[in-house]
């Protein structure tokens, strides 16, 4: 989750790029249309595939969406960023429940997606925080350049932890 801080940073970039104050919240429209439209599909993607893989895919998804909002400079490119993160929500959101469906113990499923929902919530308000730091002392670019890092940082988690099989994703 610190790798994906709050959506409305999106909003923000759209104003950097000189999107009129009153289209800006269609960013976020659009943003979930695109995560709604996507999670169905990967949902059932998810099904079929390791769930550790999918989750591979989503956080290269998402490194790609950051590293060109870090660079947007214009409404097409902004929305390419967005569509990307949108994507990457409708493959994950759903698929990190279903993960903690999976793990947990059937008599704690209730206590553990409270837990990761709690944790999810808890690690969301850290990395808008630090997100808005880095906005105000270095700028757009260099907080989405650092959600990219996070990213980056997961994904290498994610390849050294063994799934249930002992093999790597």
């Amino acid at each position: 989750m610190l790798a994906r801080f709050s959506e409305a940073f999106l909003v923000l970039q759209a104003l950097q790029v000189d999107i009129p104050l009153a289209l800006t919240p269609l960013v976020m429209v659009a943003m979930n249309i695109i995560y709604a439209t996507s999670a169905y599909p990967f949902g059932k993607l998810s099904d079929r595939i390791s769930h550790y893989t999918l989750l591979g895919v989503g956080l290269i998804i998402l490194i790609i969406g950051d590293l060109i909002l870090a660079h947007s400079n214009h409404w097409s490119t902004l929305l390419l960023g967005v569509t990307l993160w949108g994507i990457h929500m409708g493959m994950t959101q759903g698929l990190l429940s279903a993960m903690v469906a999976e793990n947990a113990p059937a008599d704690l499923r209730g206590t553990a997606y409270g837990f990761f929902s709690l944790i999810n919530g808890l690690a969301l308000l850290i990395a808008s925080v630090l997100a808005g730091f880095v906005w105000d002392q270095f700028g757009s670019t260099t907080t989405f350049y650092t959600g990219a890092s996070f990213c980056l940082l997961a994904l290498v988690g994610l390849t050294l932890k063994p799934t249930n099989s002992g093999t790597k994703f």
